[in-house]
């Protein structure tokens, strides 16, 4: 995949060196693209050629991740710590508003940001990814989602880098696998080197891991009720601008439940879905991606 149009910069922001994939003008219109676990940036290449066309677009490595810097608490891998860095970077490219695309983790800060900040955000994008409201809900009461988020509960265990990064990376290898254990198509070997080069950046993983140990947002445990003890007021979690979500609908991680009800606290809202993608939608179905991502952030005029 060329990716001989995309640059690379640093922004300092809180403090924090964010390095971040750039391609088209500046001045044009922000689109801000956050990636999720266990990707970084280039997990929107496609997107970064794509929009750059007629966008100044910007996929940072979030705080912790890649090439940006990592702080030492776990305090400062909260949801809202790492939003203050989105609305600092976006300052500080010179903008005051952006169209804001997320997945998975890059989805929950994209909400996070549209909830706290709706100023600065002119149109979000969410694929596949949870609003925190729906997802307390169904990790408390519904068990196939607890299931399929038991994994959370091992990224938070004190050896969990160790266990992720053992045999060449075998389990983060396996989180992108088909369904089948297969390796997918879209994971060359060009793009395994990408993967494991940042993967394996000292202490990148466990920076990671603790987006996982600084939310309240997991399953129970023996010794923590997790989501169940998280009371979420869904008049305090509206987003009010034009919102679109993109589903894969074979997701092992996120299942469809954490979409009902997200019109009450997402008024303005449109879901598409993707029948044969997955979690990984974005890698395997890029044309669609973006065909349904550019017809909403530009809609055809009327006739």
């Amino acid at each position: 995949m060329p990716t001989d149009t995309i640059t690379f910069a640093r922004t300092t922001v809180n403090g924090l060196s964010l390095h971040h994939a750039q391609a088209g003008q500046p001045g044009r219109p922000l689109m801000l693209f956050l990636h999720g676990f266990p990707e970084f940036w280039f997990a929107w290449h496609a997107q970064l050629q794509e929009f750059g066309r007629d966008h100044f677009v910007v996929a940072p490595d979030t705080r912790g991740v890649n090439f940006s810097d990592r702080p030492t608490r776990l305090s400062d891998y909260r949801a809202q710590a790492i939003v203050t860095d989105l609305v600092a970077l976006v300052q500080a490219l010179g903008y005051r508003q952006c169209v804001l695309v997320g997945h998975d983790w890059g989805g929950a800060l994209a909400f996070a940001m549209a909830i706290t900040r709706p100023d600065m955000v002119h149109k979000l994008v969410i694929l596949n990814a949870v609003h925190p409201w729906t997802f307390a809900r169904e990790l408390c009461h519904n068990r196939q989602q607890i299931d399929a988020s038991a994994y959370m509960n091992l990224f938070r265990q004190p050896d969990a880098a160790a266990t992720l990064l053992a045999n060449d990376c075998a389990w983060l290898r396996g989180m992108l696998a088909d369904a089948d254990g297969s390796v997918p198509q879209w994971f060359d070997d060009a793009t395994a080197q990408r993967y494991v080069a940042a993967w394996t950046q000292p202490g990148a993983i466990t920076a990671a891991l603790n987006y996982y140990r600084a939310s309240p947002l997991h399953p129970a445990t023996a010794t923590e009720p997790g989501a169940c003890a998280v009371k979420i007021d869904p008049a305090t979690v509206q987003v009010t601008m034009p919102t679109l979500v993109l589903w894969g609908e074979q997701d092992r991680h996120l299942l469809p439940g954490c979409l009902d009800g997200l019109d009450q606290v997402v008024p303005d809202l449109r879901v598409q879905y993707l029948p044969d993608a997955s979690h990984w939608l974005a890698h395997e179905q890029p044309e669609a991606v973006n065909r349904m991502i550019r017809a909403f952030i530009d809609p055809p005029a009327a006739a």
